[in-house]
């Protein structure tokens, strides 16, 4: 597992985490069963406080991409991870999508925005 952290980025390092983990999740490179390092060894490894990737854990739970067993620690979870075919479809859609977006003038800001009210209509 390799995840690195930009302190230079405008995302936030929790975030940077999450997303990197879910993208190696939903790719198989961290199949199904596999255990996570101890919150407080990847905080060190990563140089972040140990509640942020607390945090991240508790956001990757929350949407079931892992499990926490206590001391048996988290542990990927046995979601139907995509398969290679259904990953690339989903990349072709997403390019076309964004492409769409910024064709109407919409910059990045703007189409994540677009994306997360369509994942939570209520917000």
């Amino acid at each position: 597992m390799e995840l690195t952290v930009s302190h230079d980025s405008e995302v936030p390092p929790f975030e940077q985490v999450r997303r990197q983990l879910v993208e190696q999740i939903t790719t198989r490179v961290l199949p199904a069963g596999t255990r996570l390092p101890p919150v407080r060894r990847l905080a060190e490894d990563l140089g972040l406080a140990a509640n942020t990737v607390a945090r991240t854990y508790k956001e990757l739970e929350a949407e079931g991409f892992v499990v926490t067993r206590g001391r048996a620690g988290t542990v990927v979870s046995d979601i139907a991870a995509p398969d290679q075919a259904t990953v690339t479809r989903a990349a072709e859609l997403t390019e076309a999508f964004v492409a769409s977006l910024r064709a109407l003038g919409l910059g990045d800001d703007a189409v994540v925005a677009a994306v997360r009210r369509a994942l939570d209509p209520g917000r």
